[in-house]
């Protein structure tokens, strides 16, 4: 049956469910429906571009497992070293070193430079114990020096190696001497592992998931040297859409935002509203504000990657991704700030052809060398991309190796934009 026919049914039915009080029900119409399209999608064959459908509404626990890329496929990423903090072990040395290292720093428990490890978290707030994250720690940390840190967060279906393999973060951080934290969402909180960028406990600062991953990102920070004036998020899918929510709701705390294929923050308040978002954009009348605790500050800088041919999440999302910080510049209550769109065509070296638009505060410099400290945005619309990491490794899920290279722009736009920079 066609999607948009079968959305149009389910709707129906639930607002019928609602009406007669049987929320419980609708509910689970909704979710089953969901888990039908995910199969649908699985079983039928579809060009890398397509990529599958990293992002999600919840489905129910008895849904079939989300498919985890095997060890071959990410055999380009390290093999992870599990370690559990809570336990008197000492940690384990990297593989088969060539030469002596020298240690991130003088915490006893810092994971040792050019690794990739697995490390248990327990956070006193968080709903489930344990959680997990991954991070990368680049060949080049040394005692002292403070190091760059993205945070980067899967799509659903994928976990941190998978995602870390599929982007190639890793690599594209080594040269920068950057680490990168992968916070990995157990399939107890959502079983199709998607962060829930769409309830309302999780969309504010100090609660739910927002809290837990700057949780995750302060447990770095106290083992390693990190410049906390260059401190980043990014994330495909459901991690975009809670990448562009951590942005707005800790724009003390990251120098810049970067979302593939998501969505604006608080798009949806529930299932059914992110249904709609994600089929057609969100409502104006389904945006809301900062947490009245959040601090009064600008938006961080936002690079948005979107697809023209995503069908999972339709690309009038990233639309919105740009309008919304343009918007929260210009109403800044420490001085609004208009802005000048430049427009850019190109293609990728794998022939997929793209628009970049750069928006710079008006009235600044434009000389080759100042003009970074001026953009405030950047929107890369990927013509006949679908819902995939442009220019992603083909041994992950979800990418699409033809396209622009994702990763390193990104990357680029966050050195690019030190938090002292705008403040």
């Amino acid at each position: 049956m066609d999607w948009n026919l079968n959305l149009k049914r389910l709707m129906g039915e639930a607002t019928q469910l609602v009406r007669s009080g049987q929320l419980a029900d609708a509910t689970r119409a909704i979710q089953q429906t969901l888990g039908a399209a995910v199969a649908r999608h699985s079983n039928e064959p579809t060009p890398a571009s397509a990529g599958a459908t990293p992002l999600q509404a919840p489905s129910p626990a008895g849904d079939e497992a989300p498919r985890w890329r095997s060890a071959a496929a990410a055999q380009d990423v390290e093999d992870a070293v599990v370690i559990d903090r809570s336990a008197p072990t000492p940690q384990a040395e990297p593989k088969a070193p060539t030469a002596p290292r020298p240690a991130a720093n003088n915490h006893p428990l810092a994971e040792p430079p050019g690794s990739f490890t697995r490390v248990v978290f327990t956070h006193a707030d968080a709903r489930r114990h344990p959680h997990h994250y991954h991070l990368y720690v680049p060949p080049g940390a040394t005692a002292g020096t403070p190091m760059p840190l993205v945070l980067m967060l899967h799509g659903c279906t994928q976990n941190p190696v998978d995602f870390a393999t599929g982007t190639g973060m890793n690599d594209a951080a080594a040269p920068a001497n950057a680490l990168v934290l992968y916070p990995e969402q157990p399939h107890s909180a959502n079983p199709n592992g998607c962060w829930n960028w769409f309830r309302p406990g999780d969309q504010h600062r100090g609660s739910g998931e927002p809290a837990l991953l700057v949780a995750m990102l302060q447990d770095v920070m106290a083992r390693h040297p990190v410049d906390a004036q260059r401190v980043y998020v990014a994330g495909l899918s459901a991690g975009g859409a809670m990448a562009a929510l951590l942005g707005r709701e800790y724009p003390e705390l990251f120098a810049a935002v970067g979302v593939h294929s998501g969505l604006q923050a608080g798009a949806a308040h529930n299932v059914m509203g992110a249904l709609s978002a994600m089929k057609n954009g969100a409502k104006p009348s389904a945006v809301t504000h900062h947490a009245a605790d959040a601090p009064s500050l600008a938006p961080p800088p936002m690079i948005v990657f979107h697809g023209d041919a995503d069908t999972t999440v339709h690309a009038h999302n990233g639309e919105q991704l740009i309008e919304a910080t343009l918007s929260a510049l210009a109403t800044a209550p420490d001085g609004g700030q208009t802005t000048v769109e430049t427009v850019h065509q190109g293609q990728s070296r794998g022939g997929q052809s793209y628009t970049r638009k750069v928006y710079t505060v008006a009235g600044s410099a434009l000389s080759a060398s100042t003009l970074h400290s001026t953009v405030v945005a950047e929107q890369w619309v990927l013509h006949g991309a679908g819902h995939a990491w442009a220019g992603g490794h083909a041994g992950g899920s979800h990418t699409d190796p033809r396209g622009v290279a994702a990763t390193q722009e990104m990357l680029r736009f966050f050195l690019e934009h030190p938090r002292a920079a705008r403040d």
